[in-house]
């Protein structure tokens, strides 16, 4: 039911049945004219709108007509229009696995284009599903979800008419989980909050449904006489606007109202008017609503005949929602998005087991008369609860076999590297053993003037030169060490990760992953110049890492900072001087390492892709598309961080790596 009414004001459609019915038939007669698909989209698309609400099957043939259209068509934009229209209309048939897998579709289409105003409208459809499952924590969850994807839009966008009424229904949602989780005082600073709005804004609509949250909330606190005003209120609201959803799920809080104060008469009367009307309408949900309150009043006043007949009809509602057919098709859907079909599963089971609580509550009662319904429900659990195992198992398998996969890669990538590192490591190298050759002739040509000297008896001149043979040795014995560490370093690169994390200097890591990049990429084009600047914090603390890890983590963003300023030079004009900046910080808790170049930048329509597994800027052969995503997992996943980018396309690119001490 608050699924229906919070569509309504969302959208803006209220019934003015005689003046649509018009309009109605005179679209179907332009449809069946029609020429071109263009047109039949546009048509389907307005009786989609139009039918809301009205009569669930007819709206659901116009909503997958309009899909299949659109597919045909390459329409991105009625493609997720009418994937959310579905979900519409599964979720207040209550058909919530299906509502997700719709809602799931069209998140996949709007998460491509960016469109966070069509995202924070599926998330807030998912979140008023689940509190049609009463499941409100994870309502709640996907409401926040919403809002953050809404407060991402722009103020003009903003201010649009439809965008006002969801930052609304938003709001609406998250007050409605705080009321049903026992929290009114933050539920009661919501709805004030949008009241005191919509006075402003003149929104009568949203004032009128309003009251129906207002008459919970004084049923929450106790308030009965000040419930039963606001559920009038809303009631009214409900039957102005032909609202038939509206209608019945006020009519039973009405009827929950009255039994909890004492007047079964009343309660059954108002309980068996939201009967009716949810059935005239076909709404599902709200009929399995009335029946349970119709079995539990009959039952509670031991008329066990009618609490029977309405426990039947609930429990043939639930197995027309949640059939074996319904599940054999949830299965067959494919683990496509696998996050997405444990939702879907989750949706299920939840469902199930408030069912099924249902169930074991009323057959304590009356067991002799439904010995064999039970039986025949728990049979086809049984089947369904076996077949989701399967799935589970499946699921846990696949998850075993991308971690091997991600492990294989990443050594893969590191051997890669190694050898597209060899000529700049041989570089590297190259440097202190020319200081170690070079100092070791000096030393043999000193040793020999030492021998004359010593002949000659001039111990002055023997005690100067021992003194330059032994500077000579420390200077052999640094450069020597500064080769064994670049061989060092090597082989921990290449050597398959233990994840043992070790106290390491940063700035000394960075220094030397810095240079290897540089020379490794000079080997390769040697017409490649870039400057090197290092600001490294000379008191920063040793931080706790995987050493190789952090290594291939910067020497990934290196690569790339050498890549972009090289890739300008073919295009900037003899003023541009490539540089590439890394700098260090030691910031409270965390420690900084900041990568910055001033080459070709990131647009800023595959921004947000950069850190995707095999997405890469790079022509083809020249990238893998996994660095980032593997650095993205080292430092999040591996060391509790984080990666930041800053770019602008043609100016630079600057990468904050931020890792707690």
């Amino acid at each position: 039911m608050k699924k229906a009414i919070l569509l309504l004001l969302l959208t803006g459609i209220f019934q003015f049945a005689l003046a649509q019915n018009k309009k109605i038939d005179s679209l179907k007669k332009q449809l069946t004219t029609a020429k071109s698909d263009t047109i039949k989209l546009r048509i389907l698309s307005e009786l989609s709108e139009l039918t809301w609400g009205r009569n669930i099957d007819p709206n659901l043939i116009f909503e997958q007509r309009l899909y299949e259209l659109a597919v045909k068509l390459d329409s991105t934009k009625y493609q997720g229009h009418s994937l959310v229209l579905m979900g519409n209309a599964y979720g207040i048939m209550a058909d919530y696995a299906k509502s997700m897998l719709a809602y799931y579709k069209a998140l996949r289409i709007y998460r491509t284009t960016n469109d966070n105003q069509n995202i924070a409208d599926v998330y807030l459809n998912m979140a008023i599903d689940y509190t049609e499952m009463n499941d409100y924590q994870t309502a709640m969850s996907y409401s926040q979800k919403a809002d953050s994807a809404f407060r991402l839009l722009s103020p003009v966008v903003k201010a649009a008419p439809f965008a006002k009424r969801m930052g609304r229904a938003i709001d609406l949602t998250i007050g409605e989980c705080y009321l049903f989780t026992g929290k009114p005082d933050l539920a009661s600073g919501y709805f004030q909050k949008i009241y005191g709005d919509i006075v402003k804004t003149n929104d009568p609509e949203t004032k009128g449904y309003l009251y129906g949250d207002f008459g919970e909330l004084a049923e929450a606190r106790g308030q009965v006489e000040k419930a039963l005003f606001y559920f009038r209120n809303a009631v009214a609201f409900a039957k102005k606007n032909d609202d038939t959803p509206g209608t019945s799920m006020i009519d039973l809080s009405i009827a929950k109202l009255y039994q909890k104060s004492g007047l079964g008469d009343s309660a059954i009367i108002y309980a068996q008017k939201a009967l009716l009307t949810a059935q005239a309408g076909g709404y599902k949900q709200e009929t399995l609503n009335a029946a349970m309150a119709l079995y539990r009043i009959y039952n509670a006043n031991n008329n066990l005949a009618d609490a029977f007949r309405y426990y039947k009809l609930a429990t043939a509602i639930k197995d027309s929602v949640f059939s074996q057919d319904m599940t054999r098709q949830l299965v067959s859907a494919g683990y496509e998005e696998k996050q997405n079909q444990q939702e879907v599963a989750a949706v299920q089971e939840r469902y199930e087991n408030k069912i099924r609580t249902y169930t074991l509550a009323a057959g304590l009662l009356i067991l002799i008369l439904i010995v064999a319904i039970i039986w025949r429900n728990s049979n086809q659990r049984k089947k369904a609860n076996q077949l989701l195992q399967t799935q589970k198992e499946e699921i846990a398998t696949a998850l075993v076999k991308l971690e091997q996969t991600k492990d294989q890669l990443i050594q893969s990538e590191k051997m890669a590297s190694l050898g597209e590192l060899t000529a700049g490591i041989a570089h590297e190298i190259q440097n202190p053993l020319n200081f170690v050759n070079n100092f070791s002739d000096v030393n043999t040509e000193l040793i020999d003037e030492l021998r004359i000297e010593l002949e000659a008896g001039d111990m002055e001149e023997v005690r100067s030169i021992a003194i330059d043979i032994q500077e000579n040795e420390k200077k052999i014995n640094l450069h020597g060490k500064r080769a064994d560490r670049i061989v060092k370093g090597m082989l921990e690169h290449s050597r398959a990760s233990n994840g043992k994390k070790e106290p390491t200097d940063l700035n000394k890591l960075a220094d030397e992953y810095l240079r290897l990049a540089f020379h490794g990429l000079r080997a390769k084009d040697k017409s490649l110049n870039a400057e090197l600047v290092t600001r490294f914090d000379e008191n920063l603390p040793l931080v706790d890492v995987v050493p190789q890890d952090i290594g291939r983590v910067l020497l990934n963003i290196f690569n790339n900072a050498f890549y972009a300023v090289q890739q300008k030079v073919l295009t900037a004009g003899p003023l541009y001087k490539p540089t590439v900046e890394v700098k260090t910080v030691h910031n409270g808790a965390l420690v900084e390492i900041t990568i910055k170049d001033n080459g070709t930048g990131i647009p800023d329509d595959i921004k947000n892709k950069i850190m995707q597994p095999f997405f890469t800027t790079k022509p083809t052969g020249l990238g893998t598309g996994l660095g980032l995503s593997l650095s993205y997992d080292i430092v999040v996943k591996g060391h509790n961080g984080k990666i930041d980018l800053e770019t602008k396309k043609d100016s630079h690119s600057e990468f904050l790596i931020s890792l707690p001490i």
